[in-house]
């Protein structure tokens, strides 16, 4: 159903031609397997790719890329995390820990992405690390050539002489929005200087349009500004840490991360946190909590998630871009966090997915309103979002924190760009509205190689839907 109301939102917009053609991922019968990077364990990601796809008899695997309907292209890192006894006795029997990630992109001929993906090691993986990622990045690439669904696409909007439209805001979807704008024909500057700067450049008309991972209300919308907020992808901020002396993964609860947060947690061998990590030998060692300085959307999603978890926390610190925080230090933007939590022994902090993943940072999983320990990736954070029964419009707040999903990882969130619906230059608007319809189709496909979660299909069609009324 959700298909045919896509391709009728599509007409009007742009015309879906290329949905028809073998520029779709079900079409593809031949592959070609590029390199998927150049460090420990990319050869034999690779091989072991080319394995599995001709095992599954769906693919041929060609040599040559001319020859392939589409080429898989990819980057991967792995890292040592530590080292752990097999016997709790002796030193001498000893495994070492590794974490990682391979991510690809399914290319055609044309240089269309036709379908990203990107993994992390599975929580109780029985074979190598290196096989584990491999395997997971081709059984998702089989179903989804398998499920036979033709996407909508929009072509990226045609180069504009002299149009260059500028952005400001999130850091939590920043590395997808630079990628995008890349890719769109439109000349876009993207400045990520948090959701409240982004907010507030755009109300001194600085910018065309801003980026926020906190929606703003009806009655919160200055009486100048005429917005459209259009949820773009899905995210996750995700727990990292630095524990130099911890032996294996590290699981947290939100009653821990209240605590830390709030410095009622102090210490890393808290019973608390001993109680969460059976077996774990965590060090007698102050907790140093780091958090954002500046305005952010990425701080409205943590401590909004504190306030789910605790009535104290939402009394006593609340929610917002900016917070009295009880105890920590501040860094500006996710990358301030992500370097001092990286030069910080025995630190916390809070990032994007993205920002963990890329810098090869521990991140923990954290418990879900069912009790499971769950792990931000793809599949955790498209689960926030699925039954939520969402219905999208302007001053509308859509939270999917503490989703009641039992896979869903808890600190999961849409973001969302804020579009003037008034008072726009017609060739900015005209370059604004395609820029949004080619982001809700065709540059979805390019979210997961990022760790972003596609938007679920039936909120897509709604915000077609809302753009088309902009034209």
């Amino acid at each position: 159903m959700w298909r045919a109301v896509v391709a009728a939102f599509c007409v009007g917009l742009f015309p879906c031609v290329q949905a028809q053609t073998a520029e779709a991922i079900h079409a593809v019968h031949t592959i070609q397997i590029d390199s998927v990077g150049n460090g420990p364990g990319a050869t034999a990601m690779r091989q072991r790719l080319i394995q599995r796809l001709k095992k599954s008899g769906s693919l041929e695997v060609v040599e040559k890329a001319p020859t392939a309907d589409v080429t898989l292209r990819g980057t991967s890192s792995i890292w040592p995390t530590g080292v752990v006894s097999l016997n709790p006795r002796s030193n001498s029997s000893t495994v070492t820990n590794y974490q990682g990630y391979l991510s690809v992109e399914a290319v055609s001929r044309s240089g269309e992405v036709l379908w990203s993906y990107l993994v992390t090691p599975t929580r109780f993986h029985t074979t190598s690390i290196t096989n584990d990622l491999a395997d997971q990045i081709a059984s998702r690439l089989l179903q989804a050539i398998h499920a036979g669904v033709v996407d909508p696409t929009s072509p990226a909007a045609e180069a504009m002489t002299g149009l260059h439209l500028r952005a400001a805001g999130a850091t939590l979807p920043a590395p997808l929005y630079r990628k995008w704008f890349e890719s769109s024909g439109i000349s876009i500057t993207y400045d990520a200087v948090g959701s409240e700067a982004g907010i507030q450049q755009l109300k001194d008309a600085k910018v065309d349009f801003a980026a926020s991972d906190m929606p703003l209300r009806e009655d919160a919308s200055p009486a100048q500004l005429h917005l459209v907020q259009i949820p773009t992808v899905l995210g996750g901020v995700v727990p990292i840490y630095n524990l130099p002396d911890l032996h294996g993964s590290l699981r947290l609860t939100p009653e821990i991360l209240v605590g830390i947060y709030a410095g009622t947690i102090r210490k890393w061998n808290d019973p608390r946190i001993l109680e969460a990590n059976h077996g774990a030998h965590l060090p007698n060692a102050d907790i140093r909590v780091v958090h954002r300085s500046d305005g952010s959307g990425t701080t409205f999603v943590w401590t909004s998630y504190l306030s789910l978890s605790s009535p104290e926390w939402k009394n006593a610190v609340g929610s917002g871009t900016h917070v009295s925080w009880p105890v920590g230090t501040g860094a500006t933007g996710s990358e301030g966090v992500t370097a001092l939590v990286q030069n910080t022994p025995n630190s916390i902090g809070y990032v994007e997915l993205i920002y963990a993943i890329q810098h090869q940072l521990n991140y923990a999983p954290v418990r879900n309103p069912a009790g499971r320990f769950i792990k931000a990736d793809l599949v955790s954070i498209t689960a926030a979002a699925m039954g939520a029964g969402i219905s999208p419009g302007q001053g509308q707040i859509l939270s999917i924190l503490n989703a009641s999903n039992k896979d869903a990882y808890p600190i999961s969130t849409f973001t969302w760009l804020l579009i003037p619906t008034q008072g726009i230059e017609p060739q900015k608007k005209d370059a604004m509205t395609r820029l949004l319809s080619w982001m809700l189709t065709t540059g979805q496909k390019q979210c997961a190689s990022l760790g972003y979660a596609p938007l679920p299909h039936d909120l897509a069609a709604q915000e077609l839907e809302i753009i088309r009324a902009l034209k």
